[in-house]
């Protein structure tokens, strides 16, 4: 798209560019761009400085017990749930049942919250003198089980565990997913439907599974046949990622066997196999953690590390590393006894060997049961699913496809204050959150820019064209182009931040860029790209792109997030440039970018106004996505906080969408203002 303000600049590619940057990662082109070269250098150094962190202050048992309350709550919170998260009531029915080879089988449905609906079968052994049974809570992987329009539920696929457990006298709850359940919900918001505002939500679907599994956990205990002091939980591949929530989260889970549902974030992110996991399997890291951190919530309780030695997507070496960094924990506790791995030869498959090594390790901690070797090992699949559907019709008032929507609570809407004090309280609050919640992934301050003159191209008549480099971090090196007429006015530049199309606009033109300069206004112009925009793109597969995007939540950042940092980094360089560090910026941006030059003003002084089209009106639905910030603020309440510190112009906008900016505006009496016009060029 074309704005009116993009004007007077013809870009010259970067001398050198492709020198500067280490090597690529898998999946990207067999001919790498330099941005690609760069990701993989970001990627590797962000992902080393999160595991060398992750539990390093961690030495003593004494440690562990002052610490872990503050990490269960950074786990609550990442996944979306408050921890005291009201519990409606589950309104649970059996709607059917069956016995089978000495298993009495339920079809269960309840309710977690009002309109999300699980299904699952709950079983029991038919010896009722036993009463009352240990239970296992059985979560499940991705397996589609479906004909026509009819979805059995995935947890038909894994109903061989359930009818074990029951054979050998456990209690056993087996739940659906949202995802593959018998009401299909949507584990691959970020993955393929294009949803990146669940970044800005702080929305995963890890989060409902886990509280799933919380109310699941409710449900046992509410039925009589089932010991509430004795439950322990297992599950696969996805239902091995939610065992890890659940039994990180909630210690009524006394003995815990997730089973090729964790690895270290090095394969996630430096190693790819991210590509391989939907969103379900991963926490919003705000806190930007490794895994270890949430395996060590189930110290000092039994826990069982179970994955196959060939499973691509759950690697060996990452599972070990987990395994290793989770048993200092168990050690300072004294409970290394209450830590295990078992590794069988395989892919990522539910083989024989796996559960024959969960079934002996809940006989032996959840029963006490010492001869666990004359237990009968051998789970088989012998029901028939169309006898398992809990629900006969799709409840009208299910939340389930829509949890995205409501999941995690967001921040209402922004009202006047009563007076500039409380307004000082109120933005003050939202610029914590901005700082600690929203970019907690951001560089610490100071470090230094390595500006450097790359290019400089003169004429007597129409001025100077300078070309520069500097570092955002490392090793993120980026453009800024500076376009000085003649006899230039010494109170203001216009700094244009451009996407991939602005750059492409100007770069390709095949004349004298200086020839530009005959129209220019008189003050200098300058021209910044953030990162993997021109010099720093990466590569054009969509696909790839869609992962690298992901790959950014991963070490608790957002690509957007990233480039408001970016442009903070490059008003900073322009403090350091000769011919512009004592004049005042008027930044310029439109569509995506306009939002990130917005949230950017925030951070940086020396900005004389802001010439915004096409601003976001919301996050809600889309534009750039930044971790949690709808959680705390919108884009209103942004734009409220620049407009007190700088002129703002918007261009192409509705006016009644910014009337609580103007109302605050006027209510406050500040001497900035908001100017709204409704087409671009106005």
């Amino acid at each position: 798209m074309r704005f009116w303000f993009l004007f007077l600049l013809a870009i010259v590619s970067l001398p050198g560019g492709t020198e500067l940057f280490g090597q690529g990662y898998p999946g990207i082109p067999t001919e790498p761009k330099p941005g690609d070269r760069m990701l993989a250098e970001y990627f590797e150094r962000q992902t080393r400085q999160l595991t060398e962190a992750c539990l390093a202050e961690i030495e003593t048992a004494e440690d562990w017990q002052r610490e872990r309350g503050k990490y269960r709550e950074q786990l609550f919170e990442m996944l979306g749930i408050p921890p005291r998260k009201q519990r409606t009531e589950l309104q649970a029915e059996v709607t059917g049942s069956q016995q089978h080879e000495g298993v009495h089988i339920e079809n269960v449905v309840f309710q977690s919250l009002p309109g999300l609906y699980v299904t699952a079968n709950f079983y029991l052994p038919i010896e009722e003198e036993a009463e009352p049974y240990p239970a296992v809570l059985y979560v499940c992987g991705h397996s589609r089980q479906k004909e026509g329009e009819i979805s059995f539920g995935n947890k038909t696929a894994y109903h061989h565990h359930g009818m074990w457990f029951a054979r050998n006298g456990y209690a056993c709850l087996t739940i659906d997913t949202i995802q593959l359940g018998e009401i299909e919900g949507l584990h691959h918001g970020t993955y393929r439907e294009g949803r990146w505002w669940w970044n800005s939500r702080g929305y995963s679907p890890a989060g409902v599974e886990a509280w799933n599994g919380i109310r699941a956990l409710d449900y046992l205990q509410s039925r009589p046949e089932v010991d509430g002091e004795r439950i322990g939980m297992t599950g696969r591949s996805g239902g091995g990622a939610y065992s890890w929530w659940v039994s990180a989260l909630d210690e009524r889970i006394k003995v815990s066997v997730p089973v090729a549902g964790i690895t270290s974030l090095h394969n996630h992110v430096v190693d790819g196999v991210v590509e391989g996991h939907c969103d379900c399997m991963y926490h919003v890291n705000t806190y930007r953690w490794d895994f270890p951190a949430v395996a060590a919530l189930v110290a000092p309780r039994p826990l069982l590390i179970a994955n196959t030695d060939k499973d691509t997507i759950f690697p060996l070496d990452g599972v070990v590393d987990v395994y290793q960094k989770t048993r200092r924990i168990y050690r300072l506790l004294g409970a290394e006894q209450n830590i295990g791995l078992a590794i069988s030869e395989g892919p990522h498959k539910d083989t024989q060997p796996l559960r024959t090594e969960a079934f002996h390790w809940f006989e032996r901690h959840l029963k006490g049961r010492a001869a666990a070797d004359e237990v009968d090992t051998v789970a088989a699949k012998v029901l028939d699913r169309t006898t398992m559907r809990a629900l006969d019709r799709i409840p009208a008032d299910e939340m389930v496809t829509l949890v995205d929507h409501g999941f995690v609570e967001m921040a209402p809407a922004p009202e006047l204050p009563e007076n500039a004090a409380a307004w000082e309280e109120i933005s003050a609050g939202w610029m914590t959150a901005l700082r600690e919640k929203v970019f907690r992934g951001w560089p610490e301050e100071g470090a230094a820019l390595e500006l450097k003159e790359v290019a400089r191209e003169a004429s007597e008549f129409r001025g100077e064209l300078l070309q520069f480099e500097f570092t955002s971090e490392t090793p993120v090196r980026l453009p800024l182009v500076l376009a000085l007429p003649p006899d230039a006015r010494p109170d203001k530049v216009s700094v244009h931040v451009v996407d991939e199309s602005g750059w492409q606009e100007y770069s390709k033109q095949r004349f004298d860029p200086l020839r530009l300069l005959a129209v220019s206004t008189s003050y200098p112009t300058v021209l910044v790209a953030p990162r993997g925009i021109g010099p720093t793109a990466w590569t054009d597969d969509v696909r790839e792109r869609v992962q690298v995007r992901r790959r950014h939540m991963l070490i608790g950042q957002t690509l957007d997030g990233m480039r408001v940092w970016d442009l903070c980094r490059a008003m900073d360089a322009l403090a350091e440039i000769e011919n512009v560090r004592d004049r005042e910026l008027v930044m310029i941006a439109g569509g995506k970018m306009a939002t990130n030059v917005l949230f950017a003003s925030l951070f940086r002084d020396g900005i004389a106004g802001l010439n915004l089209a096409g601003l976001d009106e919301s996050l809600r639905a889309g534009g750039p996505d930044y971790l949690n910030v709808l959680r705390y603020l919108d884009v209103p309440a942004a734009l409220a906080m620049s407009v007190e510190r700088h002129h703002v112009r918007l261009f192409g906008a509705r006016a009644e969408a910014w009337e609580f900016v103007s109302e605050l505006s006027g209510k406050l009496r500040w001497e900035t203002r908001l100017d709204v016009f409704q087409t671009a060029g106005e």
